[in-house]
C-alpha cells in the first residue's frame, strides 16, 4: 500500500511526490525541512518505508534491507515531539539510518551476519555504535543485508549474498554490476535513496569496495576510532565500523556521532583526544589547495580503459584545484604478498567469543557449531560453501601459533613502518591516492583510515571512485581532501529507475 503524502498531523509537505521528495536529500536538507515544518521524522520514515516496499522488496527489487525496525515509526514520533519541546539534539535528530546486520541492537531486530544459523538471534544490548546513533537522535530504520559473515565464509562467495537475506543488487545495474561487499546492503540502500545513510563494517575493503561500486562516500576509520563492541567480528587487528553516505558532509556527520572511546574496547583507548564530535568543521572547498597527494600507480594495472581515463581526470581535477600531485609514488611494500593469514587465525578466536555469549536456546555457540549447522542445512546454508570457516576452524583459537605471530608482526611492519608511513614521510605527503578501492588491504593491515569518493561512471554506467589514505587518525585531512574534490567535480548521479525491470516507480 502506498503512503499518502498528505499528513497534516505530521506537518509534511504536500507539494512533492513521495519518491522525488527523497532523491539525494542530504542531512542538512532534512534538518532544514524539519525546521521549516515541511517534513517530520515520522513522515520521512514513512516515505522511506514506502520506497523500500517498492524498490527493495518489490518484484526485481534490490534486496538490500534484511529487516525493518518495527519501532521505527514510534521512535520517529517521539523524536518529533522532543524536537518541538526541547529542540534538536544535533544534525542526526530524526534522521533514518540503516545498520549492517552484524551490528547488535537490543530491540526487536535480529543480528545474524546474514547467516541462517543466527536467523533467530536477538542481541541483549545495543552495540556501542548503535547506542551512540540513538543518543544522537538517529532513527534506526532497520538492518541491511551483507555478504554472509562479512565475506569470511567462502573464497567463492558472491558479493552481496547471504543465506538469510538473499542476493543484494547494485541499483546502477541490477544483475549487471557487482554490488561490492561485504557492506553490500548498506551501500545499495543509500545509493538507491532508500535511507539517508548507513553503517557498514570493514576488515579489508568492505566499506570502500561497496562505496566505489555504488557511487558513494565511504569512510574506513582508523581502527580504534570507532568501538567494535557488539559487532560480530572477523579480526581484532583490522575490524572497524564506518559510514556510507551520498556526500562527504553526510558521512562526516555520521562519523562524528559514532567516534570515541569505549571502555570495553581496548583499541579505542588510543583515540582519547584524537576523536572529534564534529568532522564537518574540517570540510573546506579549497581543501586541495597546496595539498601534497601521491598517486599509487602500482594499483592501476587492473583498470579498464574507461576506469583509467576517469582516474586520470580525477588527478587533473585535483591539480586544477591547487593540489601538488606527485605521480607514481613508490610504496615499498605494495607488491609484497602479505596474505590473509592473520584474519584466518583471529576469526576463530573472535567469533567464538561473540557466539559464546548468545542465549543457550540458539543452535550455535562456536565456529564449530556454525560449520555443523551449515552442513546439516546445506541446501539453504551452503550455496557457496564454507571454505574460510573450515580453514579458520583448523587453528587453535588461542593465537599462539608461530605462523600467526610472525604474520601479525610482518603485517604491522610492512603496512605501517615500511609501507604507508614511509611513503608519506619520504615525499612529505598529506595522503596517498588510489584508483577505486585498490590499495585498501595495505591500509586495512595498518589500521589506517581511508575515504572513497565518487569519481564518475564508465561508458556502460558502472560507478567508479577514488580513495584517499593517510596515517592513523588523519580523518580530518582525508575528509578535507575528499570534500574539496567532491565539491569541485560533483560526480555523483543517482541511479535511474532501472529497478523493477525498468518499470517507472509509482508516485504518491
Amino acid at each position: 500500500m502506498n503512503i499518502n503524502n498528505s499528513d497534516t498531523q505530521d506537518g509534511a509537505t504536500q507539494s512533492q511526490p513521495c519518491h522525488e521528495h527523497l532523491i539525494e536529500m542530504s542531512i542538512q536538507d532534512i534538518q532544514q525541512q524539519f525546521d521549516a515544518g515541511q517534513l517530520t521524522s515520522k513522515s520521512l520514515v514513512l516515505k522511506y518505508l514506502d520506497r523500500i516496499a517498492i524498490d527493495d522488496r518489490g518484484e526485481g527489487g534490490l534486496s538490500s534491507v534484511i529487516e525493518i525496525n518495527p519501532d521505527a515509526i514510534y521512535i520517529a514520533e517521539a523524536l518529533d515531539r522532543e524536537r518541538g519541546e526541547k529542540g534538536a539534539r544535533g544534525p542526526l535528530h530524526g534522521v533514518p539510518i540503516l545498520l549492517k546486520d552484524n551490528i547488535d541492537t537490543g530491540d526487536h531486530m535480529h543480528t545474524s551476519a546474514g547467516s541462517v544459523a543466527l536467523a533467530d538471534a536477538y542481541a541483549q544490548t545495543d552495540a556501542v555504535v548503535a547506542r551512540k546513533l540513538r543518543e544522537a537522535g538517529a532513527v534506526i530504520l532497520g538492518k541491511a543485508n551483507l555478504t554472509e559473515w562479512a565475506n569470511f565464509m567462502s573464497d567463492r562467495m558472491s558479493n552481496g549474498y547471504s543465506s538469510r537475506g538473499g542476493q543484494t543488487l547494485n541499483p546502477y545495474g541490477p544483475g549487471q554490476f557487482d554490488v561490492g561487499g561485504s557492506s553490500s546492503g548498506s551501500a545499495a540502500a543509500v545509493a538507491a535513496n532508500l535511507v539517508t545513510a548507513a553503517i557498514g563494517t570493514e576488515t579489508s575493503g568492505s566499506i570502500l569496495n561497496p562505496a566505489n561500486m555504488n557511487s558513494l562516500v565511504g569512510i574506513k576509520p582508523t581502527v580504534g576510532l570507532v568501538s567494535r563492541t557488539g559487532i560480530i567480528p572477523i579480526a581484532y587487528s583490522q575490524d572497524t565500523a564506518g559510514p556510507l553516505a551520498r556526500s562527504v558532509a553526510d558521512a562526516a556527520i555520521v562519523l562524528g556521532a559514532i567516534a570515541g572511546v569505549d571502555e570495553q574496547d581496548a583499541a579505542t583507548w588510543k583515540s582519547e583526544g584524537q576523536a572529534h564530535h564534529d568532522y564537518t568543521s574540517f570540510l573546506r572547498q579549497d581543501g586541495l589547495k597546496g595539498a601534497r597527494i601521491g598517486v599509487a600507480r602500482q594499483y592501476t594495472k587492473n583498470l579498464s580503459e574507461d576506469q583509467l581515463a576517469l582516474f586520470e581526470k580525477a588527478i587533473e581535477d585535483m591539480k586544477a584545484q591547487g593540489a601538488d600531485v606527485l605521480d607514481s609514488v613508490d610504496i615499498p611494500t605494495a607488491h609484497e604478498e602479505l596474505g590473509i593469514d592473520v584474519l584466518v587465525y583471529e576469526f576463530k578466536s573472535a567469533l567464538n567469543h561473540y557466539l559464546s555469549q548468545l542465549p543457550p536456546h540458539l543452535p550455535v555457540h562456536s565456529l564449530q557449531d556454525v560449520i555443523k549447522y551449515n552442513l546439516a542445512h546445506a541446501e539453504v546454508a551452503l550455496k557457496y560453501g564454507q571454505s574460510m570457516l573450515l580453514k579458520s576452524e583448523e587453528t587453535s583459537g588461542s593465537l599462539t601459533e608461530q605462523a600467526y605471530l610472525h604474520s601479525r608482526l610482518r603485517d604491522i611492519q610492512a603496512s605501517q613502518t615500511e609501507g604507508i608511513d614511509a611513503t608519506l614521510k619520504k615525499d612529505a605527503l598529506d595522503a596517498i591516492l588510489y584508483p577505486s578501492f585498490y590499495g585498501c588491504a595495505l591500509a586495512a593491515k595498518a589500521g589506517y583510515p581511508s575515504v572513497t569518493v565518487p569519481a564518475g561512471y564508465t561508458s556502460e554506467g558502472e560507478p567508479f571512485g577514488i580513495t584517499f589514505t593517510s596515517s592513523a587518525f588523519e580523518e580530518p585531512t582525508l575528509l578535507k581532501l575528499a570534500y574539496a574534490y567532491e565539491q569541485a567535480t560533483l560526480k555523483r548521479v543517482p541511479p535511474t529507475p532501472a529497478i523493477n525491470g525498468g518499470k517507472e516507480r509509482k508516485k504518491v
